[in-house]
């Protein structure tokens, strides 16, 4: 979506979704929050040409947290040195590394109603781009090769993410740090991989 907005000499231009959200990724790894207003300060638009554009706050955040974590999960995966539940594994961990980021602590302390809505809830565009990266890991390390013929790939890659952010975010909330070889059986049971 394109909304023409007025600047401050009276001229017009164009703002997209896409210049919105890669705007509100700057802001949100500044701030580790989405502050509408500053938004469309620092972007010369009106509140409303922002609200316009992005649909609403929820919905920004939304899109500014599904690029944040999209590129962190890109860079688990570009790290990836093993094959196999192993790969999945070293993935999954290396993710759970860049969680810990200073950035979505405080977003998640600061904003921890929206967080939930945004983050932990299957409706989210996050959990849904988390899911079809997650099977796109399974396929890459040859872990969707080895499930049995009628698994559904998608069921399980939506659990393997319920199941990792649901222990690393808690973290978060618990104050006691995740030790990521505590879920390893679980996954394992999971993927149907042998010890």
């Amino acid at each position: 979506m394109t909304k023409m907005t007025a600047t401050t000499d009276g001229s017009r231009r164009v703002v997209s979704h896409e210049q919105v959200v890669r705007a509100g990724v700057e802001h949100f790894l500044e701030r580790s929050t989405l502050d509408m207003e500053a938004l469309a300060g620092g972007m010369a638009i009106s509140r409303a040409t922002l609200y316009r554009v992005a649909g609403s706050r929820d919905a920004l955040l939304e899109a500014v947290l599904a690029a944040v974590t999209t590129t962190m999960f890109d860079e688990a995966r570009a790290v990836r040195t093993e094959s196999g539940f192993d790969g999945v594994v070293e993935v999954s961990r290396h993710f759970g590394e860049q969680l810990r980021s200073p950035v979505l602590a405080r977003f998640l302390r600061l904003d921890a109603e929206a967080a939930g809505r945004i983050l932990f809830t299957p409706a989210g565009g996050v959990h849904e781009s988390a899911v079809a990266a997650q099977i796109e890991v399974f396929r890459e390390t040859g872990v969707a090769a080895q499930l049995p013929d009628d698994a559904d790939l998608g069921r399980i890659a939506y659990l393997y993410v319920r199941m990792v952010g649901t222990f690393l975010y808690s973290e978060f909330f618990t104050g006691r740090r995740a030790d990521f070889d505590e879920l390893i059986p679980s996954l394992r049971a999971l993927l149907n991989q042998p010890d």
